[in-house]
């Protein structure tokens, strides 16, 4: 990380996260690299999808004259000149979605420390999971592959076809650790399911109550990591035994066992949240941490409210840095998800410059804003000579 802060926007922010030798081994694993000399080689497309997401919704060309008026600038384009429209086209077909995933996979993993605040509670990494869907464009080939919400032959009709996505997130740094994609017919528990892949010991996840089964709990803790869940209103949990602080230890069963003769114990916390403008709220959780010396139930229901930290990285990518009301452009299955995993990418791009910058002031990465970080990456497109040509 030899580069400065005020270096780290624009494409600067992209290099430096994703450097160009890191995008041509992607490339090359993927089977994408040009056999012939191009004027769109596939390294430029990577970056020039990654500029289509940080400036969302611009149009194509107007990105392109973003990525490389800075070479220009400096007079290292020689005759090189921006293709046309439809050229653009071809190279995002060419190169396809898969090594923008393999980019993110590659490059997703936890950045916060245990100076970073909000990242650890009493020495576990706090994660949560949880899901929402994108907009895509209304063509034939999107509705077939991804679906459409809603009663297809009645008034409730979705205007667009859905992808739905679900994401593993660090909490305190808003990082997203994993994510999956699918069309909307698939839901967020199938998808959260394959998420435990990049969890461990020493994690402790959170989750809404949509996601409480034993499949899936039995999934997170086989990785080693530590659950903090809540409960549907309607659920039943009886007290095997009551703890110190209020606390009980239970039992839940899997709908496939009907005899009850393959338990999992979890740990029960009820508690109750007053609002000025509402009734008083009832809340159960339900937590593989049984030890209540250890993890105070006062302390893990205060905890739980970093679960709501994933809304608001939900909120970034598809309010402030998609834009609010941006339906995804492309008008293929493999087109929307590479604008999605673009996304993400930038999104992770932007966050890393967040975290560099809280730590450098000494700050918690909240205090920085996300719109001012993508804002200033917009405003300020810089290359450093030699780094990303042609």
């Amino acid at each position: 990380m030899s580069a400065s802060v005020s270096d780290l926007s624009g494409l600067g922010l992209l290099t430096w996260v994703y450097p160009p030798g890191l995008v041509d081994r992607v490339v090359a694993a993927c089977g994408r690299m040009e056999q012939r000399r191009r004027l769109l080689p596939a390294r430029l497309v990577v970056y020039f999808v990654l500029g289509l997401a940080l400036f969302s919704p611009a149009p194509y060309l107007d990105v392109m004259r973003h990525l490389v008026e800075g070479l220009r600038g400096l007079g290292l384009l020689g005759e090189w000149r921006i293709p046309a429209k439809s050229s653009l086209f071809r190279a995002r077909q060419r190169l396809g979605s898969e090594p923008l995933r393999v980019l993110f996979t590659t490059t997703a993993k936890p950045l916060g420390t245990d100076a970073t605040p909000g990242v650890f509670w009493r020495g576990l990494r706090l994660l949560a999971v949880d899901g929402t869907c994108w907009d895509v464009a209304d063509t034939v080939a999107n509705e077939a592959a991804f679906g459409r919400p809603g009663n297809a032959r009645g008034p409730d009709k979705s205007s667009f076809p859905q992808v739905r996505m679900a994401c593993l997130v660090e909490t305190g740094t808003h990082l997203v650790l994993d994510a999956e994609l699918a069309g909307c017919r698939t839901g967020e528990v199938t998808l959260v399911r394959r998420l435990p892949r990049s969890c461990g010991p020493g994690q402790l996840v959170l989750a809404d109550r949509e996601f409480l089964g034993v499949p899936l709990w039995r999934a997170f803790t086989a990785s080693g990591a530590d659950l903090l869940w809540r409960v549907p209103a309607n659920r039943v949990l009886p007290a095997d035994r009551v703890l110190r602080d209020g606390s009980w230890l239970s039992r839940i069963h899997a709908t496939t066992d009907p005899a009850h003769d393959d338990p999992v114990t979890v740990r029960v916390l009820a508690y109750q949240l007053g609002h000025a403008d509402r009734a008083v709220a009832d809340y159960r959780l339900v937590t593989s941490l049984l030890d209540a010396r250890r993890h105070p139930a006062r302390q893990l229901a205060a905890l739980y409210q970093e679960r709501w930290e994933v809304e608001s990285v939900f909120a970034e990518l598809k309010t402030r840095q998609r834009g609010a009301h941006t339906v995804l452009s492309s008008k293929t299955p493999d087109g929307v998800l590479q604008q999605i995993w673009a996304h993400l990418l930038v999104h992770r791009a932007l966050r890393e410059l967040m975290l560099r910058t809280a730590t450098s002031g000494g700050l918690d990465p909240d205090r920085i804003s996300f719109t001012e970080t993508l804002r200033s990456a917009r405003r300020s497109v810089t290359v450093t000579p030699g780094s990303f040509s042609p």
